[in-house]
């Protein structure tokens, strides 16, 4: 995911899409994590990115399940 997608792109995901998107975000993190563990990261800055994109997914997903929940 791009930091520049918003909140609203993300709110309207399916939640099959948002859980793949949260695959893709912890597959990134896991690369982000070894390349700073073996001195080859670049961008220091995508891992708080990344980590806070998982956040929002995450927090999303929580919200439509309690909106379904609650229907």
């Amino acid at each position: 995911m791009k930091t520049t997608q918003r909140h609203s792109d993300l709110k309207a995901l399916s939640p099959d899409q948002l859980a793949d998107e949260l695959l893709n975000l912890k597959k990134e993190q896991f690369n982000l994590r070894f390349q700073g563990a073996t001195g080859q990261l670049e961008n220091v800055a995508r891992i708080r990115e990344v980590r806070r994109d998982i956040a929002r997914v995450r927090t999303l997903q929580r919200q439509k399940t309690l909106a379904a929940a609650k229907a």
